[in-house]
């Protein structure tokens, strides 16, 4: 009784700086635990159905599946500490290294996982153009140098973590955070525009031109259907002599650009939340009341939790979304775990 009293008295910023900070703790000890637990679970699956031939013989599903693997990577460094955090004592917030070798991991490897889904869109651009010097390029070979590239550029890009970030820091939005003013706004834009909005733009840009060159596909095969020369379209298309192997793989490609498409929409509404409030971080006042700081700190983890959403949703966006090419990947290895726990 005398608890409700006191909260009851309580003036109203400091009541909702509670309340805020306590919502963000239990954010963080249970929703952490549920994002990570179906994320890691999803993210493993992902790995072993696209490891089969037909996906990591596609560039676009090559990419999907090292996308899976840098997920995975996030979650577990991303995650694990707020968890801890939220029911004990994060040894991140305590021990240098730690600090510096888990905010490299997290950021570089949120780039990574990005700028692969952006190369994937890109990947199907080139496939679908109707000039066939670009459809060449789209190769499994180009795929593997793009995720080479961009994993030194994100490892380099976010190696001054090891200079800016500091375990034990007072008076900042987290113990282990960047330790000067510099350092901070260097992290944020570099996240804000390196790792998530340049990214975001180039896959509306390149689905948007996707889109494109699929309707005039459609509009020349319409407009050859009206002069009738249907057999030419057959025979041009290469629809007419196609074999098993040829229709697995133009199915194939159907299956991965709906995949592709769902989850760069599902990509932009998570991720961009988190580069909105880092950018509004980095341009706004230092000089903020303690309830605006609540406030933004509240925003900070639930954007935080969204972005981590974002790592360990593919798995569920290729099961309603890939049709029964990846559903059938799935079945095959489902019923190849049960032989082998069998056995």
């Amino acid at each position: 009784m005398s608890s409700n009293i006191n909260l009851t008295d309580m003036p109203f910023d400091d009541y909702l700086i509670l309340s805020l900070n306590n919502i963000s703790t239990q954010f963080n000890r249970y929703i952490s635990i549920l994002i990570f637990f179906f994320g890691v679970i999803g993210n493993i699956i992902n790995i072993f159905v696209l490891s089969q031939k037909n996906f990591r013989t596609n560039s676009c599903g090559w990419l999907f599946l090292i996308s899976s693997i840098v997920n995975l990577i996030s979650l577990f460094f991303a995650l694990i500490t707020r968890i801890m955090n939220g029911w004990a004592t994060d040894p991140t917030e305590t021990i240098a290294w730690l600090c510096k070798f888990r905010a490299h991991i997290v950021f570089s490897s949120r780039t990574i996982a990005l700028w692969l889904i952006t190369f994937a869109t890109i990947d199907r651009w080139f496939l679908s153009n109707i000039n066939v010097h670009r459809r060449h390029l789209s190769t499994l070979k180009n795929a593997q140098r793009s995720a080479i590239f961009i994993t030194i550029f994100s490892i380099i890009l976010y190696a001054q973590m090891f200079y800016c970030y500091e375990a034990n820091l007072m008076n900042t939005p987290l113990k282990c955070y960047g330790k000067t003013k510099v350092c901070r706004h260097l992290t944020d834009l570099s996240l804000t525009f390196i790792t998530v909005l340049c990214p975001l733009f180039v896959m509306i840009i390149f689905g948007l031109l996707t889109i494109s060159n699929i309707r005039q596909s459609h509009r020349r095969i319409q407009i050859l259907k009206t002069e009738n020369i249907d057999h030419s379209v057959n025979k041009s298309s290469g629809l007419s002599n196609e074999n098993p192997q040829q229709k697995l793989k133009r199915k194939t490609d159907r299956s991965l650009l709906r995949m592709l498409f769902v989850q760069v929409i599902i990509l932009t509404i998570l991720t961009l939340p988190l580069s909105i409030q880092k950018l509004y971080s980095t341009i706004s006042s230092e000089n903020i009341s303690p309830v605006e700081d609540a406030i933004d700190m509240f925003v900070y983890n639930m954007a935080i939790l969204l972005y981590c959403i974002s790592n360990g949703m593919p798995f569920y966006i290729y099961t309603l979304c890939g049709g029964t090419i990846f559903r059938k990947a799935l079945s095959d290895f489902i019923q190849t775990m049960k032989r082998k726990i069998i056995c």
